[in-house]
């Protein structure tokens, strides 16, 4: 079961698109394409529906784990009364193994300490390699883990990319496990990081793809090719229309300059080499099965992207994918004087600008977040299985969702849905088999799905029978935060897609009658899976509070190294006054070495000493690094080292009032020695939002990325001995006079509106 990330209908050459995809063609060649498959928009949400059967609602992922509420269907957790895959094939016999990317497991349980029930190896894999989280650094992964154990500090060896790596893994385990038992079954769900941010391509990839000029035409062509593409395959109806350019949003490629037209082929060139890469170390292990001798009877499902191609790049694309999640942007000057040549290496964190995305999500409008419109939501898909589908080459049109994965897999298998799983009754799997599909007579027969909801931060649909409604377009992928409309007053559109293949014709106004029927029967759904309360916003939830080993505490102690506390179960110093004290022993030859750090080369803070001097850094997501550093080497001996940081906002709870201008403002750090000040500056700016969310707190070394790569390199062991480390964190407070003015503030604001 193989599962690709942020890449859309007219990525890959399977489906008409321009970057080579010779893995997905051998499935759809020896198999059958489906043109009508679908996502729910966004990561987590889709894989937690592909794992279980169930509407990602039904099963707590309404959003991804870092954006999680308390509410059922947001809540992140896969509950024992939904069951996974992985749980229902391993008590039927299967091994199961889980390859790649895990975003599921919620983001406040990511630590060693576990628990471990919502970890692969607790949803039923018996083994897992991969990362946790969203994303991670391809070629310096901080957030790599075996079963229940990181593997950190990350030091790979010259050229080491985790797409190949991963690919070794699954192989060796396919070996392994044929080794010792030839008739046991398995069961490889293969995640890998490709093509999500950051894409991190090997060289060679780099200059394939980009040797034969693909992308200098630009966007608007592109599109133009890939719709022809498609026709000629057909993967698109003959008749269908090409969606219409968003003018209004997104500039034409003949009205760029010669510096914006260099940056964005460079962007696409990579973007596409990682496609590239990622579908060859997919073929490895597609052949790796041949090899064993298993292909013939072996289900191979080679679904392309969790939802549509990514724009959250903004619409000149970064170099640092972290600092668009901060809302920073970088002028397209700017990125090609500082970044342009280490573009895709491990310098950059880099995603593509918000053209690409549109253009590869070809013949549909929009992209990944957005769940109204198929350019978020339709995803090419391969199966094939040479014993049980004689109809090699097929393709197959039938409406279908990623919570029918499951009952596929377990009609193919012969294995029924559990009634009973560990003593716990089990709620029913809410997907349909596509097994029916496989079959040559029923290659036109009418889909056994016929109703399916979508809902993606209030953005919402509903598809029957052919008929597809949902709200207009309010907020773009690339902005931040929640439209000034009410979620209950978003307009809505409707689409026969019996007829209009690509949604380019709104025809609400022509049957209005028709469109209310669909919204009573979205609210329907809505009540049914768990989609209510409708939630509109977006970062603001990445500081919003949930259940934390942290929450609570503003006092927190370390009295010896500890490495590898995950982003989310770290305590937060964004947005806050804070102090750092550490009790340092330093030996009669000197020391050096981190004392403590969060986030890495992207975006975070360290706190150390460099050739015996103290150092506090800030790197601002890689754009600017502030520094406080004492003008002489420690003496040996003991010290206590104190960084003070007076943050000058109301911080997030002014959010509360609708007013954000408390996130990220500046404030005054002093560094002390010994209870003597020794530098002070002033930081204009803060990071508001997130660290960088694939590195760690650590404690005695670092074992992701340098803060400062001038400065060190890691693991950057502290080489003296560490009493204790104290972090006192001081929230800010409204006073009753903060509060009067906030609401005053907030009336003004709606009196404007």
């Amino acid at each position: 079961m193989i599962i690709t990330d942020d890449s859309g209908y007219g990525v890959p050459s399977t489906f008409g698109g321009v970057i080579p995809t010779p893995a997905l063609d051998r499935v759809a060649q020896a198999g059958l394409r489906y043109t009508n498959f679908h996502s729910t928009a966004l990561s987590s949400p889709t894989r937690a529906a592909l794992i279980t059967g169930r509407n990602h609602h039904s099963v707590g992922f309404g959003v991804i784990s870092e954006q999680a509420t308390g509410f059922p269907g947001y809540n992140s957790f896969i509950e024992k009364d939904t069951a996974t895959l992985g749980k229902i094939l391993k008590d039927n016999g299967y091994s199961t193994s889980w390859f790649g990317k895990n975003h599921n497991t919620p983001s406040f349980q990511a630590s060693e300490a576990g628990p471990f029930d919502q970890w692969p190896i607790g949803m039923g894999f018996d083994y897992f390699y991969g990362f946790m989280g969203g994303d991670t650094n391809q070629w310096e992964p901080a957030n790599l883990a075996r079963n229940t154990t990181y593997i950190y500090p990350f030091v790979g060896n010259p050229g080491y990319n985790l797409t190949t790596a991963m690919a070794d893994e699954a192989i060796d385990y396919m070996q392994r496990i044929n080794a010792l038992d030839p008739e046991l079954p398995f069961l490889v769900y293969y995640a890998p990081g490709g093509v999500h941010a950051p894409h991190h391509p090997t060289p060679e990839w780099v200059k394939k793809i980009s040797d034969p000029h693909l992308f200098d035409p630009g966007w608007n062509k592109l599109r133009e090719t890939i719709f022809a593409n498609q026709k000629k395959l057909g993967v698109i109806p003959a008749d269908a229309k090409l969606t219409p350019w968003p003018k209004d949003l997104l500039k034409e490629w003949d009205q760029l300059t010669p510096d914006e037209k260099k940056l964005f082929i460079r962007q696409a060139d990579v973007f596409a080499a990682y496609v590239a890469y990622t579908d060859h170390e997919i073929g490895r292990v597609i052949q790796a099965v041949e090899d064993l001798g298993k292909l013939d009877n072996t289900l191979i499902i080679y679904i392309n992207g969790d939802n549509g191609t990514s724009s959250e790049g903004t619409l000149t694309g970064t170099p640092n994918e972290v600092a668009m999640f901060n809302g920073v942007e970088l002028p397209v000057e700017a990125q090609l004087k500082y970044f342009y040549d280490a573009w895709g290496t491990n310098r950059t964190y880099n995603h593509m600008a918000v053209p690409w995305a549109w253009a590869f999500d070809t013949p549909f409008s929009w992209t990944k977040q957005i769940v109204s419109h198929l350019g978020g939501v339709r995803q090419p898909m391969a199966i094939s299985w040479p014993k049980g589908i004689k109809d090699a080459g097929g393709i197959r049109h039938q409406f279908h969702h990623v919570i029918d994965i499951v009952p596929t897999i377990l009609e193919a298998s012969g294995v029924a849905q559990p009634e009973v799983v560990d003593g716990i009754k089990q709620r029913p799997i809410e997907g349909v088999s596509m097994a029916y599909t496989f079959n040559t007579g029923n290659a036109n027969a009418p889909s056994s799905r016929k109703t399916q909801y979508f809902e993606m931060m209030a953005d919402r649909a509903i598809y029957h029978d052919g008929w597809m409604a949902g709200t207009k377009v309010l907020r773009a992928p690339w902005v931040h935060f929640e439209p000034k409309v009410g979620v209950l007053d978003y307009p809505w559109e409707l689409y026969d897609l019996t007829k209009d293949w690509t949604q380019s014709e709104d025809v609400a106004a022509k049957y209005p009658e028709k469109l209310k029927e669909m919204q009573e029967l979205f609210w329907k759904e809505a009540e049914k899976y768990q989609v209510l309360p409708l939630d509109a916003s977006v970062v603001t939830r990445l500081i919003t509070p949930r259940p934390s080993i942290t929450a609570g505490r503003n006092v927190f102690t370390w009295t010896r190294p500890l490495t590898g506390t995950p982003n989310g179960d770290a305590p937060s110093v964004l947005n806050t006054s804070y102090t750092f004290k550490a009790e340092v022993e330093i030996p009669q030859s000197g020391a050096e070495g981190m004392l403590i750090t969060q986030g890495g080369r992207f975006g975070g803070y360290g706190f150390y000493l460099l050739k015996g001097k103290p150092v506090f850094l800030w790197n601002l997501v890689d754009l600017k690094r502030i520094r406080w550093e004492g003008p002489e080497a420690l003496s040996p001996g003991k010290h206590t080292l104190e960084f003070d940081f007076k943050y000058d906002g109301l911080g997030p709870a002014t959010m509360a009032f609708g007013d954000m201008s408390g996130i990220g403002r500046g404030g005054t750090g002093v560094l002390k020695v010994d209870g003597k000040e020794v530098t002070t500056q002033k930081m204009v700016r803060t990071i508001p939002f997130i660290l960088q969310w694939d590195e760690n707190l650590d404690i005695g070394s670092d074992t992701g990325t340098p803060v400062d790569d001038g400065d060190y390199q890691v693991p950057f062991k502290f080489t003296g001995k560490i009493n204790k480390i104290t972090l006192t964190i001081d929230r800010p407070k409204l006073s009753p006079e903060d509060i009067k003015k906030l609401e005053q503030a907030m009336r003004e604001k709606k009196a404007r509106e």
